[in-house]
């Protein structure tokens, strides 16, 4: 095959190690060859990130607010409750739901690579791929919470929740006091995707 780099190294060999720079460059170099057009990838991120989510998992989180029956099948199997909103498919197959109270916080990771799930929370941040993400949150998860901006009660244990190709987690983050009346859409509001990864709490109305 020939090689467009004289010194005819593969593309690969080229592209930094830091995850972002990596697509950066990769995206730079398909664009170059011609093969994306960098406007239609900039639709289908753009889809992902807001269209389709995180907004789908905002709204599961909001459903679970407002229905304890919802939020009790949600905790007891995620996956047939949220397949029956729509949202399942790759990435997105085997979904276990975890719950935020005032004892316990949980927060997810992907140790060994960057599982994650996109039907409910669309394209992960840069910072989920990272190698200081995936192996501070295991060794010390406050001090990255406290990286997040979130401080929590030193009775408040933190469990930490390792993403796989089998099992992706869904947070149901903790719902904020004062929210009482508020409809679907309203709560839907409140909801971050990082809050739905851990890494946030739900904003304050």
């Amino acid at each position: 095959m020939p090689h467009d780099h004289s010194d005819h190294e593969q593309p690969h060999a080229l592209l930094p190690s830091d995850p972002a720079l990596r697509v950066k460059a990769l995206e730079t170099i398909l664009t170059e060859k011609g093969l994306i057009d960098p406007a239609a990838l900039e639709d289908i991120i753009d889809t992902y990130e807001n269209r389709i989510g995180p907004r789908n998992g905002a709204r599961v989180v909001a459903k679970a607010w407002l229905d304890d029956g919802f939020r009790a099948a949600l905790l007891e199997d995620a996956t047939p409750v949220v397949a029956d909103l729509g949202y399942y498919g790759r990435q997105g197959e085997h979904m276990v739901a975890v719950e935020n109270t005032a004892d316990v916080h949980n927060m997810v990771v992907c140790t060994l690579c960057s599982c994650y799930p996109w039907p409910l929370l669309g394209i992960p941040p840069g910072w989920y791929k990272s190698d200081a993400y995936r192996a501070r949150a295991v060794r010390e998860p406050r001090k990255v919470l406290a990286d997040f901006g979130v401080t929590l009660p030193n009775e408040t244990a933190v469990r930490v929740w390792d993403s796989t190709a089998e099992v992706r987690y869904l947070v149901i983050p903790q719902r904020p006091a004062g929210t009482e009346g508020m409809d679907e859409e309203a709560l839907m509001a409140l909801v971050s995707r990082d809050a739905m990864i851990g890494t946030a709490l739900a904003r304050q109305p």
